[in-house]
């Protein structure tokens, strides 16, 4: 197929891009003027210089069969000069690109969504001002999937790790815990989580890529894509401990827990229906270590 992918240097992206490569898909990156490109060799890429017209041009030059939406800002805790970031990045660009899809015909989408719309295990509530921003976007596909023939799917995703990750996530601070033997504070640690390893990621992205190819969806359907299996932090903290044969120096308690902080994850939800994810927490810290060297 040929697919167009926002967030290709994220890294859900990044992973995702060289997996539809190596199954000889044609990717179309979507980047902004800012982004390096070195990361994307093998992709055609468009840069979008921020208007909807811009959005639509390439769109048509793209003439994609698919769209695979990851391009997001995620910020856990916003501060007041962070609301225009938030709405431009997950509303405004989001909305650019349905318009686009719209105008040139283009059917098939994948957007991403997160569990953290729902905490408290509510059918909505979202945890933040980012996971607010992702159900807007949603409410906004609503009236593009009213006016035009487009299908799409929904992947809620949860908690995920893996080599290559350049974000500020659990398992960054617990690798430089592992290497510089410093100590730090964390919250008691009895909230849950549902990690999910980048291959078992990826595969769910691959086969609600091939359910929209082949016409099973109408309209819209939404899948969450997590183990089900959900582990507690300090649970987390004594497997990582195990495969690495270092005991880390984490002061438990040490600070309290963020406002509404997600002490278990969204329950509710449906699976998508042929995956499953392989990889369990222990093989896939095994396998994240083996990357560090």
């Amino acid at each position: 197929m040929k697919i167009l992918v926002t967030g290709t240097t994220g890294f859900i992206g990044g992973h995702l891009v060289r997996r539809l490569l190596n199954d000889r898909h044609e990717i179309h990156a979507l980047t902004r003027p800012e982004t390096d490109q070195n990361p994307l060799e093998s992709t055609i890429v468009h840069t979008h210089l921020g208007s909807t017209q811009n959005m639509i041009e390439i769109m048509e030059a793209a003439k994609p069969d698919a769209v695979i939406h990851l391009a997001s800002l995620f910020i856990g805790e916003h501060k007041s000069a962070d609301v225009e970031a938030l709405i431009n990045s997950n509303v405004v660009l989001s909305t650019q690109l349905a318009e686009a899809m719209s105008v040139n015909e283009v059917r098939l989408l994948i957007n991403v969504g997160t569990s953290w719309q729902h905490y408290a295990d509510a059918d909505y509530n979202p945890v933040n001002l980012y996971a607010a921003t992702k159900q807007a976007f949603r409410s906004v596909l609503s009236f593009y999937l009213e006016t035009s023939d487009l299908r799409v799917i929904n992947l809620e995703v949860f908690d995920t790790f893996g080599p290559n990750d350049q974000r500020e996530k659990l398992f960054n601070l617990l690798n430089r815990l592992r290497v510089t033997g410093e100590t730090i504070s964390m919250s008691p640690g009895n909230q849950f989580l549902d990690p999910i390893y980048i291959d078992d990621v990826c595969d769910a992205f691959l086969v609600a890529l091939k359910r929209l190819q082949s016409g099973q969806v109408k309209r819209s359907e939404t899948y969450s894509v997590r183990s089900d299996d959900p582990i507690q932090l300090k649970e987390l903290v004594k497997i990582y401990e195990k495969v690495s044969n270092i005991k880390l120096n984490v002061e438990w308690g040490g600070r309290p827990y963020r406002a509404r902080e997600v002490m278990h994850p969204w329950s509710g939800g449906v699976t998508l229906p042929g995956w499953s994810p392989k990889i369990s927490v222990e093989e896939g810290v095994k396998k994240l270590l083996k990357s560090y060297v």
